[in-house]
């Protein structure tokens, strides 16, 4: 039996860009919904960074920060731009880096999943379907996209922030681009793969020349986006083979769509995690370090991973949300099968409420939510947004 103090999972991982992760655990990016409702951090964002960095995690990253605030994703996203609280994104970066955490920020567009009250929706071909309408983008606002991708790297690294991730999956802009599903443009971002990723790669590269080559990059990338018809497995592996000709430090193994009426891979049924067959197959196409996320719910499970060259660090997303302390449990051998909520019959939408509200508990300090709570924490949730929705439309001037 392993010895957790001596497990591959506390050993230290050098990204390419030397930058050097303390062990193989992290929180792989999700919405906390904890922004002030103008885009910027709140006292409640820092205390949660904080506290799951002293859980002894290596790495955290934030979901969806936006470098404008016209295609969120939820009106509690951060925006990082020239007018946001610069001295609150730095509280915000200092307290994620306690106790030798790494923080970086998910460099977010929604595009056409775009928050609906607070935006209008553009994507690479307009769309009109059951809960999703947007229009498309021209080709003057796609070639401005990388250049604001860019900007928002570039406060990021000024600010504080260890490095940045770029969102390229579970349906959003640069996912959108990717898929056929969304994608149907006819000039030279659409069509054959080579076209569809165009974008993607022309934001690496701007990024990366933006923050220079000693600031970490990652990519978060679908392996599948789990739709008839989208962005499928060997198609991801001809971009991953793309990208390892980029200045990437860490390509984030992910899958599933929020895509209205379409399963996510976080409520996926199960107890494994769900992309370790692709990243052995992207191991193939690629030297650049892998991390996989989505399903790990045991210290047997991510050890395994690590161990068994699938991955060289892992994602965990609603596990540290049930204990944030989960790293430091598991280095010392304890609390290795961690207990998660049982759902009946939840809405579609609804766990992920719930655990973005338990998020809050955590930041708050207050106490665990219940399963059978999720009715009032779902009313409560929706409410939340509602507020939000109210004070960013009257913060950045939308009608």
């Amino acid at each position: 039996m392993t010895d957790p103090k001596s497990s591959v999972l506390f050993e230290p991982l050098t990204l390419p860009c030397g930058v050097v992760l303390k062990n193989r655990i992290a929180k792989s990016a999700m919405s906390d919904s904890l922004g002030d409702g103008c885009g910027n951090p709140t006292d409640v964002q820092v205390s949660l960074y904080k506290r799951w960095a002293k859980g002894g995690l290596a790495l955290s990253i934030i979901g969806e920060v936006q470098g404008s605030p016209h295609f969120a994703e939820k009106p509690g996203n951060l925006v990082l731009n020239s007018s946001a609280d610069l001295e609150g994104f730095r509280a915000l970066a200092v307290a994620g880096r306690a106790d030798n955490a790494n923080l970086w920020i998910q460099l977010g567009h929604a595009g056409a999943m775009a928050d609906g009250p607070i935006s209008s929706p553009k994507g690479p071909s307009a769309l009109d379907l059951p809960g999703l309408k947007c229009a498309e983008l021209t080709l003057d606002q796609i070639l401005a996209i990388p250049a604001e991708f860019a900007r928002t790297a570039v406060l990021a690294k000024e600010v504080g922030f260890g490095g940045v991730e770029i969102h390229a999956a579970h349906g959003f802009l640069l996912n959108q681009f990717l898929s056929p599903l969304f994608n149907k443009r006819t000039d030279a971002y659409g069509g054959s793969l080579e076209n569809r990723m165009r974008l993607l790669l022309e934001v690496v590269d701007a990024v990366r020349e933006a923050v220079g080559p000693q600031y970490p990059v990652g990519i978060k990338l679908n392996a599948t986006d789990q739709l008839e018809g989208g962005f499928q497995q060997d198609e991801a592996l001809k971009v991953i083979a793309a990208l390892d000709d980029k200045a990437i430090d860490l390509i984030d193994i992910s899958g599933g769509n929020y895509f209205p009426g379409a399963p996510s891979s976080s409520d996926r049924a199960g107890t494994g995690p769900y992309f370790v067959e692709f990243a052995q197959r992207a191991r193939t196409k690629t030297k650049i370090p892998l991390m996989v996320t989505g399903g790990f719910k045991t210290f047997d499970q991510a050890e395994a991973a690590v161990s068994e060259g699938q991955a060289d660090i892992v994602g965990l997303a609603r596990a540290l949300v049930v204990d944030p302390d989960l790293p430091t449990k598991w280095q010392e051998g304890r609390d290795k099968h961690p207990l998660f909520p049982r759902f009946s019959a939840p809405p579609e939408g609804g766990v992920t409420a719930w655990y973005t509200m338990q998020i809050t508990q955590i930041a708050s300090g207050g106490a665990q939510l219940r399963a059978d709570e999720l009715r009032d924490v779902i009313e409560v949730y929706e409410a939340r947004d509602r507020k939000r929705h109210a004070i960013w439309k009257e913060h950045f001037g939308i009608r």
